[in-house]
């Protein structure tokens, strides 16, 4: 009997999109995978379908643009050129069970699927994924929004990344949605040493505007001389100009670093040295508010005390497993106030904390989550 066909979309670059590749180390245990992205054949997957670069996920074609402002939704579906692209690809061939990551291809899915269960990883919340954008905010999110009334009813399973997210869901398109974290698989590395006189600080992740990256930079400018900051930045798609002007904004005094981006699966190893990982991220949409990013996971497997605002979902697990501090507020005098006057001691005892809550907060019960799904559809 011939292995299982499971057919994984992600219009991102797999090879480097760190939940997409974690999903693909289950998905892999279950039989053949075909994945469709952008970039190289990622690691998990036994044949890549690549969507050729400059082809856009959304319809920003004149006629698909004209049929979002003219809110032909069900016409604009498909319009995307990645999409076109993909139908192209994948014609005439069949697969047992279709994974689609995010809402802007669950169309897309549902076209190639053939009938087959439809698992949509959805990741965060659709509705509102860059409304701080006016052009998205007119144009876009009513076909997102769209995309998840028709079609998240008809999928077998739905995950996403924190039970607030999944709250939202069901509120508004009365489907169940599971959580599966952005969690990184289990580290077995020390407690690094602290240092009495001097705070190692540290932020991973995409240097891409609304991140609101500044703030941080702003917070150490503002900090005593012993904190010291280093980042470690993918650029974005822009061509490099967001970064640029973060490297404008450092201090001169060179304690804010711009250092190179490591693959995912090396970031734990490569921020075991450093004292505080960092995250104040201001809510100025719902997914801002209810972050709960791969950083956070990385920074526990890799031994770090966390710093954070009072986004709930961070803010719930640094203090339920004592990670570390959460400032009352985003301003930048309430963090440099939450951060100024930390003792060594306790950077040492959130260190602890973090090694003894490794285990808990690593992929493990994540891919449980993952394996559960798969193995119901198959045998369904």
């Amino acid at each position: 009997m011939p292995a299982p066909s499971l057919l994984v979309i992600s219009l991102s670059p797999i090879h480097r999109d760190a939940r997409v590749l974690r999903q693909l180390s289950v998905v892999a245990e279950f039989g053949h995978v075909t994945t469709i992205g952008y970039g190289p054949k990622p690691e998990g997957s036994d044949e890549h379908l690549q969507v050729p670069d400059g082809l856009s996920t959304l319809p920003q074609t004149p006629l698909g643009i004209a049929k979002l402002a003219l809110r032909r939704l069900r016409a604009a579906e498909l319009e995307a050129p990645a999409s076109q692209w993909v139908l192209k690809a994948v014609k005439g061939r069949r697969f047992d069970i279709v994974v689609a990551n995010e809402a802007r291809i669950l169309a897309l899915a549902d076209a190639v699927a053939g009938g087959a269960p439809i698992w949509a990883d959805m990741h965060e919340w659709a509705p509102e994924e860059r409304t701080h954008i006016l052009s998205w905010r007119l144009l876009v999110a009513p076909l997102m929004d769209h995309l998840c009334r028709t079609y998240l009813p008809r999928c077998a399973a739905i995950t996403t990344v924190g039970d607030r997210i999944g709250e939202l869901y069901r509120s508004r398109y009365g489907v169940e949605a599971r959580t599966m974290r952005n969690s990184s698989p289990y580290r077995d590395l020390p407690v690094g040493e602290v240092a009495d006189d001097a705070v190692r600080l540290v932020h991973s992740g995409a240097a891409v505007q609304g991140r609101n990256l500044e703030l941080t930079i702003d917070v150490v400018s503002a900090l005593p001389e012993r904190f010291s900051l280093d980042l470690y930045l993918v650029p974005a798609n822009d061509g490099g100009r967001y970064l640029r002007s973060l490297t404008e904004r450092a201090p001169a005094d060179g304690r804010v670093r711009f250092l190179d981006p490591v693959p995912p699966m090396m970031l734990p190893d490569t921020l075991n040295g450093y004292d505080l990982g960092v995250f104040w991220l201001p809510p100025v949409h719902t997914n801002g508010r209810l972050t709960l990013p791969n950083k956070y996971f990385d920074y526990v497997q890799a031994r770090l005390g966390i710093a954070v605002g009072p986004s709930p979902e961070m803010a719930d697990l640094t203090e339920r497993h004592g990670l570390g501090v959460v400032a009352e507020g985003f301003s930048p005098e309430t963090i440099t106030a939450s951060l100024r006057d930390v003792t060594a001691e306790e950077i040492r005892s959130w260190k602890r904390h973090a090694d003894s809550a490794a285990h808990e907060l690593s992929f493990a019960a994540d891919a449980q989550v993952a394996r559960d799904i798969l193995g119901t559809l198959l045998a369904g």
